[in-house]
C-alpha cells in the first residue's frame, strides 16, 4: 500500500532513539523529510547520518523551552515550506520501578508533566498555524500503556493527560484538516522478558512494531482516524476498553 507520504515534510520529537528513531526510519522509507529533534546534539547527529538521506535535518532542541521549540518549528517551515506531520515522542524514559507514594516528589511528576505533557503541548501548538494555513496535517502523540493501567502514579499522569491533550487537538483541529491520534506503546523489547506475561501476545512487541503503526497514522491513509488513542502492546492481558 502506498501511504502517500513521498515528499511530506515531519517532524519527530525525540528522534535519536527508541520508537522515535525508528518512527524516522519508517517515514523516510516511506520517502518523506524528516526533521529529527532531540537535545543531545552528538546522538542526534548520529542518528541523522544513520539514516542515510539528504532528507534529513537534525535540530537540537528542549521541548520543556517553548522558545526553544518555536525557533525549531520556524527552522523546518523556511527550509522545506510547511510541516506536514508532528509526531511526538519525546520524553524520560522509565527507570527501573516506580517509587511507591511515600517517596514520590512533587518535582519528579512536574518533570515528566513538563517534558511529555506540555512538551507535547508545545510542539503542537507550534505546527498548527502552518497546518491550519495549508489545510491539512498529522499530529500523532507516543503515549504508553501506563494510561491504561495502574501501577505508576506520574506514568498514569502523564499518559493519561497526553490522551486528553490529544482529544482536545482533534476537536479544536479537525475542522481545518488537521487530525490527532495517541498510540500507547507498552514495553518493547529487549525489556525484562517476564513483562512479556502481561500482553495477549505473550511477547514484547519492538520499536519497529511501534513505528509501522505510527507510520500508517502519519499518514493520509489514516485520515479518519482522528481524536483516538491505539494500543500497540501485544495486547493489554485481562483488559476491556471499549
Amino acid at each position: 500500500m502506498d501511504l502517500q507520504l513521498g515528499g511530506a515534510r515531519a517532524i519527530v520529537t525525540g528522534g535519536s532513539r527508541g520508537i522515535g528513531l525508528a518512527v524516522a526510519r519508517g517515514l523516510v522509507a516511506e520517502g518523506a523529510r524528516v526533521a529529527l529533534v532531540a537535545r543531545d546534539g552528538q546522538r542526534l547527529r548520529d542518528a541523522a547520518r544513520g539514516l542515510a538521506t539528504p532528507d534529513v535535518l537534525a535540530i537540537s532542541t528542549d521541548t520543556t523551552d517553548d522558545i526553544s521549540v518555536r525557533a525549531m518549528v520556524d527552522r523546518v517551515a523556511a527550509e522545506w515550506g510547511g510541516v506536514d506531520v508532528l509526531v511526538n515522542a519525546a520524553a524520560e524514559p522509565s527507570a527501573g520501578a516506580p517509587p511507591p507514594l511515600a517517596d514520590l516528589t512533587d518535582g519528579e511528576v512536574a518533570a515528566d508533566f513538563d517534558t511529555k505533557v506540555l512538551g507535547y503541548l508545545r510542539c503542537a501548538r507550534a505546527v498548527a498555524p502552518h497546518m491550519i494555513r495549508q489545510g491539512s496535517g498529522r499530529i500523532v502523540n507516543v503515549s504508553g500503556l501506563n494510561a491504561r493501567r495502574t501501577g505508576s502514579v506520574s506514568g498514569t499522569i502523564r499518559n493519561v493527560a497526553v490522551a486528553a491533550l490529544t482529544a482536545n487537538l482533534a476537536d479544536e483541529l479537525g475542522p481545518h484538516g488537521v487530525s490527532a491520534t495517541v498510540v500507547h506503546p507498552g514495553p518493547v523489547a529487549p525489556k525484562p522478558p517476564h513483562l512479556a506475561e502481561a500482553t495477549s501476545l505473550r511477547r514484547l512487541v519492538t520499536t519497529e512494531e511501534v513505528a509501522t503503526v505510527v507510520v500508517f497514522l502519519c499518514s493520509p491513509r489514516a485520515a479518519a482516524v482522528t481524536g483516538d488513542a491505539v494500543g500497540v502492546a501485544g495486547g493489554n492481558r485481562g483488559a476491556v476498553h471499549y
